[in-house]
């Protein structure tokens, strides 16, 4: 696979952020160096479409990824028009990408698929053909089309990201995505066996490259003591909402553990956390330990890393300092 010449670090801009903030953030971040900034559609907080329309709005240059939207939350041909506004609105920086869905939240709406991979096919393979400026008549699975066509497509080619977890997603992705957005959990091990999945895929469809933005739950302090006991509740959280039976700390071996902190540790879980835990599934630590892990990524298969500050209180100091002691020194 060829690789995907991209700015190699970008920002989270947290779901939890109210959406007067979005612009200001994504500006700073494009100031600041940063090669990406990435909104979310985490429900029920800003609007991933909208959230990316601000950040776009608000920078020149920086492309804006949206990981990602739940293929059953819109019907596609609903989705494939914001996606072709954005997309001609800003020519070549919108990154759309399109997953299951927690179930948790689609269950919440009476939306979740009987079979999630045919609803992503689905819902991927018309956004494209309407994106190309066909129209679609479908009696899918998942999906109905009755002569649809997009009256404003995109005069380029739109990238089409995903934003799955197992095997079979990823295979899929890798067959009919241009890229896909990784967990902030996924390491360096969970990434070189995604990317064989993913390779898997690309070999079935003739596809020769694949974004692969990779999230990182992101702490950074000069006192490195500091910034991994920062990130410890937040890592602590998304390890309990993932559970012990997740491909994410599986590709390490860590499940058995995690099922006995869970067991056990109840609410001193982040405490509990073993130290290399923080090494292998965050980039948390000084400034040098930051560049480390920035760098073993992408190396493993990141295009990009995408930092996902945990504490919104010191989030715009902590990637100012990311941006004068590190950013200078990857390529």
């Amino acid at each position: 696979m060829s690789r995907v010449e991209t700015a190699p670090v970008g920002v989270f801009v947290a779901t939890s952020t109210p959406p007067e903030d979005i612009a200001g953030l994504a500006a700073a971040a494009e100031r600041l160096g940063y090669g990406e900034v990435w909104v979310a559609e985490d429900y029920f907080c800003y609007g991933g479409f909208t959230g990316a329309a601000l950040a776009l709005g608000a920078t020149t240059k920086v492309k804006v990824g949206l990981g990602v939207v739940a293929s059953v939350a819109r019907h596609p041909a609903v989705a494939a028009m914001e996606i072709a506004t954005l997309a001609r609105a800003y020519p070549g920086r919108f990154l759309p990408g399109i997953g299951h869905g927690v179930p948790a939240w689609t269950d919440q709406m009476g939306v979740t698929a009987a079979s999630p991979l045919t609803a992503l096919r689905e819902c991927i393979d018309s956004i494209r053909a309407l994106l190309r400026g066909e129209t679609v008549d479908l009696d899918g699975k998942q999906f109905t089309f009755r002569s649809v066509t997009a009256t404003h497509r995109p005069d380029a080619d739109v990238p089409i990201l995903t934003g799955v977890l197992g095997p079979k997603s990823l295979r899929l992705s890798g067959r009919i995505a241009q890229g896909t957005v990784m967990s902030v959990l996924a390491g360096t091990e969970y990434l070189t066996a995604a990317l064989g999945h993913i390779h898997d895929g690309m070999r079935e469809s003739g596809a020769t490259e694949h974004l692969v933005p990779t999230f990182a739950l992101f702490s950074v302090n000069r006192d490195s003591k500091q910034a991994r006991t920062a990130v410890r509740p937040a890592l602590a959280g998304y390890l309990a909402a993932v559970g012990p039976h997740n491909p994410l700390t599986a590709a390490f071996g860590y499940n058995d553990h995690l099922a006995e902190l869970l067991t056990n540790e109840g609410d001193r879980l982040a405490e509990a956390l073993p130290e290399e835990w923080i090494d292998t599934l965050t980039v948390a630590g000084d400034p040098d330990e930051i560049t480390e892990r920035v760098t073993a990524l992408r190396a493993a298969g990141a295009t990009s890393v995408v930092l996902s500050p945990v504490n919104t209180a010191s989030a715009r100091e902590e990637l100012e300092l990311t941006a004068s002691a590190v950013l200078p020194r990857l390529t």
